[in-house]
């Protein structure tokens, strides 16, 4: 993960970052993640970031051991700077969704710096996963 001292937000217009949120057999089921409404943490993502990212639902990142799992992808300009995706998992704290959205609000990935507390979702996926949704 970047340590980059924080920037402004992308300005309008600008390539916005990218949430990538899994929703495969994993990351959907309160079997696997109980006591959190799945749905309505995609739903706050796509509230709280109209506007600021683009946000996504995807059927399956392969990292199902670490369900719920969500990429952030770095805006156009993020990239530029040196940002690239921070995989988060076991994102099943209701509350992540304000920490992830005030990172991406912020500009995410090369402009601003994450909060501490997503340190401890963030994770590095096989090569070959990381590879498939960069593509």
């Amino acid at each position: 993960m970047s340590r980059r001292s924080k920037k402004a937000a992308p300005a309008a217009g600008a390539a916005r970052p990218t949430v990538t949120v899994c929703r495969g057999c994993c990351c959907r089921t309160a079997a696997k993640v109980p006591r959190l409404d799945h749905e309505a943490q995609l739903a706050d993502l796509r509230t709280l970031l109209a506007g600021v990212a683009m946000v996504r639902r995807t059927d399956c990142l392969d990292a199902c051991e670490r369900a719920n799992v969500i990429v952030i992808q770095p805006s156009t300009e993020g990239r530029q700077a040196g940002g690239r995706p921070v995989w988060l998992g076991q994102v099943n704290d209701p509350d992540a969704a304000a920490d992830i959205t005030a990172w991406v609000k912020d500009g995410g990935p090369g402009l601003a710096e994450p909060p501490g507390i997503l340190d401890l979702y963030t994770f590095s996926p096989s090569r070959c996963v990381r590879h498939e949704l960069e593509d």
